[in-house]
């Protein structure tokens, strides 16, 4: 099949490109590499360095014909959408906008949107948290990836019978994570200790989330592909504190304190995802326990010396 991904030379987008190659499918890629690697672009993947927003994507589609669409691509920081709500949007309203069109237009079977889970329900009432529980944003980047959702589920969806399925993301960590970027706190616990390094916790260190394993997660995008309408929480549904992270992380590197700053404002307190829908009708369910997942990310640090 032919598959564009967008953001496939990111964290995530990245391991995907990999493993749609390795089973055979023709694949393109569309990053601007703002955050994205070329190094980790798949040498078998055809690479155009465009914006999504840019009107060049519409060429891409033109020549590339995909059958199916993957988009990851996006401004993926909380407290970046805070300072910088008009330039979130662009990349996380326009930019989906820009390339659900492009499906439309060319009639592409199926598209897998990124979503986030967390940031989008909010301070749940309920947690693990359904796909059935209140949305309630309270950052720029939450509110645009429920926006991208709801174009999809509500326009795209309806009046034109676009193929979509939106997967909603717990914490996604592991290795080509961003260690210096303000997300993946793994990342950034992992690379800060191997350099011995102190590393910072915000507030109290007593917020949860959800975390879950790169390659589960790829494995969840893989199963979309054949499987599945509409919108799928995708995660563990087990809460795991920032202390605790922190403890789980340094016990296995270098056994030194953190320094706690302020909390950042907007970021929720409590999260975790209920992916029930998504092992009824994907056959998903998350395999990589915590603490093999940090073993494994951090042999990657380790390796590649970041």
């Amino acid at each position: 099949m032919r598959i564009l991904v967008t953001g496939g030379a990111g964290f995530i987008g990245s391991h995907l490109v990999d493993k749609l190659i390795e089973k055979k499918h023709k694949v393109s890629v569309i990053d601007d590499l703002s955050t994205g690697y070329k190094k980790f672009v798949n040498p078998q993947a055809k690479f155009y360095k465009v914006k999504v927003e840019s009107l060049k994507v519409k060429k891409i589609f033109t020549v590339e014909k995909p059958e199916a669409v993957y988009h990851l691509a996006a401004q993926k920081s909380v407290n970046f959408s805070l300072k910088n709500p008009l330039a979130d949007a662009q990349s996380n309203i326009i930019g989906s906008l820009n390339i659900f069109e492009c499906c439309r237009l060319f009639k592409v079977k199926k598209i897998i949107f990124i979503s986030t889970g967390g940031a989008i329900y909010g301070e749940a009432k309920v947690i693990p948290t359904a796909e059935k529980e209140q949305e309630q944003p309270t950052s720029p980047y939450a509110i645009s990836k429920l926006t991208a959702d709801i174009y999809l589920k509500n326009f795209y969806q309806l009046l034109y019978k676009l193929p979509f399925i939106s997967l909603r993301l717990s914490n996604v960590y592991g290795p080509r994570q961003d260690p210096y970027g303000e997300a993946g706190v793994i990342a950034i616990f992992v690379n800060r200790l191997l350099k011995k390094q102190i590393c910072y916790i915000n507030g109290s260190g007593n917020q949860t989330r959800d975390f879950i394993y790169v390659d589960d997660v790829v494995e969840a995008c893989l199963k979309s592909l054949n499987k599945g309408y509409g919108i799928y929480n995708i995660g563990s549904a087990k809460e795991t504190s920032v202390n605790k992270l922190y403890s789980l992380i340094a016990g296995q590197i270098l056994q030194k304190k953190p320094l706690y700053k302020p909390a950042i404002k907007g970021e929720i307190y409590r999260s975790a995802l209920k992916p029930l829908k998504a092992k009824k009708g994907l056959n998903w369910q998350a395999k990589t326990n915590l603490t093999e997942g940090i073993k494994k990310t951090i042999n990657y640090f380790q390796k590649d010396n970041v």
